[in-house]
C-alpha cells in the first residue's frame, strides 16, 4: 500500500475552477491560489442567505488513542460515498496546525483514498490564514506593551495581562518567558509567554464570527487584562486596534475551498484547539456548504465527549445550526485500548480486551442520542489487522441499543468502500429527531459545567478551590453567565485523568482555572493538565519530512 503523501501526489486534481462550478460558484466569486485552491469571496457567500439549507451531519468519535481513529478521514470517506450514491454533497474541515503536523500526529487532511488534496499544500502554509491569525493576535500583544511602555493610561495591571503571544508550533521553551529584557527602552519586565495558534482566542472567534462587521465586533471585546486596583476588565477596543487586527484578517475570513481524491468539494476553513477552544471548522464554511448542497458532512474535534458537545452546545447553539445525524467513529484497535491494552498491542485479537472496552462506545452512543437527541450510526473504520470475529463482536455488543453499525472501507476503497454508511445516513436524516442542548442559556456557570460533567463524562459531581469558585461567581455577576462553558480537559478519558479508560463513572471532575473568551462568547473552565503550548516528542514528525531537488515533498502522513 502506497503511502498517504504517495497516493495524494499521485492523484490527478481537476481546476478548482471546475470543482466550484459543481456547485454553481462563479467564476466571479473565486479567487484562485495557483490550480487547486481557491478563496470562496464574502459577497458570493452573502448572497446565497435566502437559499434553504442541506442537511448537516456530524463525524464524531469514540475517544481517540494516542494515533487517532480516522475522524477525518471518515469525513472525507463519507463526503466521497454520497456523492457516490448519488448525493450532492460538500465536506467542511478544520486547517491542520503545524504543531501536529511536525509534531506527534502528522497531517490532518485524511488518509488512504480518502484524502482532501492538495495535501502538502492544505497541511503545511495552505491559503496563509494560519499566519494572519497570529499576526492579529501578536498585534494586540504589542499594542499593550506598547501602551504600558507610553505611560498605561488605561492603567494596565502588568500582573494581570490577559493576552499571550503565538506560533504555530510545539516549542515547549516559549511556555513562560520573560519580556521587555535589556533595559527600559524595551518596556517593563514582566511574566509573558506563548501559545499555539490554534489555542488563540482570535482563532475562535474567526471560526464563530459570522460577517466581517461581526468579527471585528468580536475582537473589540476581547479581555486583554485588568485595571490595578479595581480589577475592571480592559478590551482591545480600548487600545484602538480591532480594527486593524479586522483588517489583517479579512481576507483570510473567506472560506476556503479543495477537493477530494474523487472531487468531492471540501471547504477548510479555521482550526480553533479542541481542548481550549471549541474545535470545529468555522461558521461561515458550514453554512455555506449548507447553502451550496443538499448534504454537508462536517467533524468535531476528539471524541463525542469533547468535540460533539462543544459542537453542540457552543457552534450550535451560537450559529442557529442544527444536525440532522451524527456518524462516531469506532476503531477495533481503539476499543481494544480501552479494554487495558497498550498502543503497541492493539493490532493482536484479542477478544476480552475488545468487549471490556466496548463499554467506551456504548456511553459515547447514549449521550448523542439521548443528551444530544440525535440519531446515530456507528461507522466502523476498518483496519487491515481486524478480525471477522472481533467485528462481529463488536456488533453483537451494540446490537441492543438498535444503533446502525457498519464497517466502513474508505481507507482502501474511497467513496464506494463507505457507500453503506453513506445510504445509512440518508435515512436516519430522513428520520425523527429530538436535537436540543446539554444546558439551558439561563443556567449558571456552575450548573452548566456540572450539566457536562455528571451527564456527558459520568461524574458525579464537579469541584473547584476557594479562588477559582470566586472567579466563576465574578463572571456570573459580571453579566457573562448566559455564555456556553467550553471545557478544556485530556481527549483520552471522559474523566480528566488519560489513564482511566474505557468508562469511568462516579469521579470528581475538579476546575483547575477559568479563562474568560468574551470575544469568542463562552467561558474556559481547564480541568486537569492542559496545555496551550505543546511540545514535540523525541523523535517529532519532522524528522521524517523533507523535500527532494524537484521540489517535491515526502514525510508528510
Amino acid at each position: 500500500m502506497k503511502s498517504d503523501i504517495e497516493i495524494a501526489q499521485a492523484a490527478t486534481p481537476q481546476p478548482i475552477l471546475a470543482i466550484a462550478a459543481k456547485l454553481g460558484i462563479p467564476e466571479s466569486a473565486v479567487e484562485t491560489f495557483g490550480r487547486t485552491k481557491a478563496k470562496v469571496s464574502l459577497d458570493y457567500v452573502n448572497s446565497l442567505a435566502d437559499r434553504p439549507d442541506g442537511k448537516l451531519i456530524l463525524v464524531t468519535a469514540i475517544s481517540p488513542t494516542p494515533a487517532g481513529e480516522g475522524k477525518t478521514t471518515t469525513t472525507v470517506g463519507l463526503g466521497d460515498a454520497l456523492n457516490h450514491i448519488g448525493k450532492k454533497a460538500v465536506i467542511c474541515l478544520r486547517e491542520p496546525s503545524l504543531g501536529p503536523v511536525f509534531g506527534m500526529k502528522g497531517g490532518a487532511a485524511g488518509g488512504g483514498y480518502a484524502q482532501v488534496i492538495p495535501m502538502e499544500d492544505i497541511n503545511l502554509h495552505f491559503t496563509g490564514d494560519f499566519s494572519a491569525i497570529a499576526l492579529a493576535n501578536n498585534l494586540l500583544a504589542a499594542m499593550i506593551d506598547n501602551h504600558v511602555h507610553h505611560g498605561n493610561e488605561l492603567n494596565f495591571d502588568i500582573r494581570r495581562i490577559a493576552w499571550r503571544r503565538v506560533v504555530d508550533m510545539n516549542d515547549r521553551a516559549l511556555r513562560d518567558i520573560i519580556v521587555g529584557l535589556g533595559g527600559t527602552a524595551n518596556g517593563f519586565l514582566r511574566e509573558d509567554g506563548f501559545d499555539i495558534v490554534v489555542a488563540s482566542e482570535v482563532m475562535a472567534i474567526f471560526c464563530l464570527a459570522t460577517t466581517l462587521h461581526d468579527l471585528k465586533e468580536r475582537l473589540g471585546r476581547i479581555v486583554c487584562g485588568y485595571t490595578k486596583f479595581e480589577g475592571k476588565p480592559i478590551l482591545a477596543s480600548q487600545l484602538g486596534c480591532h480594527g486593524a487586527m479586522a483588517a489583517l484578517l479579512k481576507d483570510a475570513l473567506a472560506p476556503n475551498l479543495v477537493q477530494t481524491l474523487e472531487h468531492s468539494p471540501a471547504l477548510i476553513h479555521g482550526g480553533p484547539f479542541a481542548n481550549i477552544a471549541h474545535g470545529c471548522n468555522s461558521v461561515l464554511a458550514t453554512k455555506t456548504a449548507l447553502k451550496l448542497a443538499d448534504y454537508v458532512v462536517t467533524e468535531a474535534g476528539f471524541g463525542a465527549d469533547l468535540g460533539a458537545e462543544k459542537f453542540i452546545d457552543i457552534k450550535c447553539r451560537k450559529a442557529g445550526l442544527k444536525p440532522a445525524a451524527v456518524v462516531l467513529v469506532a476503531t477495533v484497535r481503539a476499543l481494544k485500548y480501552h479494554g487495558g491494552v497498550e498502543v503497541k498491542d492493539t493490532g493482536r485479537p484479542d477478544l476480552a480486551a475488545l468487549e471490556k472496552g466496548i463499554s467506551n462506545i456504548e456511553r459515547h452512543v447514549n449521550n448523542i442520542r439521548n443528551h444530544y437527541g440525535l440519531p446515530c450510526v456507528v461507522s466502523i473504520n476498518h483496519r487491515t489487522e481486524d478480525s471477522d470475529q472481533e467485528i462481529q463482536l463488536l456488533k453483537d455488543k451494540l446490537a441492543h441499543h438498535g444503533v446502525p453499525v457498519i464497517l466502513a472501507r474508505h481507507w482502501a476503497e474511497g467513496g464506494k468502500g463507505a457507500a453503506e454508511v453513506a445510504r445509512e445516513v440518508v435515512r436516519q436524516c430522513e428520520g425523527p429527531s429530538n436535537f436540543k442542548f446539554v444546558y439551558e442559556d439561563s443556567a449558571p456557570l456552575w450548573d452548566k459545567m456540572k450539566a457536562i460533567a455528571t451527564k456527558v463524562y459520568g461524574a458525579s459531581d464537579i469541584t473547584a478551590d476557594a479562588k477559582v469558585r470566586g472567579q466563576i461567581k465574578k463572571l456570573q455577576e459580571s453579566g457573562y453567565g448566559h455564555y456556553p462553558v467550553c471545557v478544556a480537559k485530556t481527549q483520552y478519558s471522559f474523566s480528566t485523568d488519560a489513564a482511566l479508560r474505557g468508562a469511568p463513572s462516579g469521579h470528581v471532575v475538579n476546575i483547575r482555572e477559568v479563562r474568560l473568551a468574551a470575544g469568542a462568547e463562552f467561558v474556559v473552565m481547564i480541568c486537569g493538565d492542559i496545555m496551550t503550548m505543546p511540545g514535540l516528542p523525541k523523535v517529532p514528525s519532522a524528522c521524517n519530512i523533507d523535500v527532494g531537488p524537484d521540489g517535491k515533498i515526502t514525510g508528510l502522513f
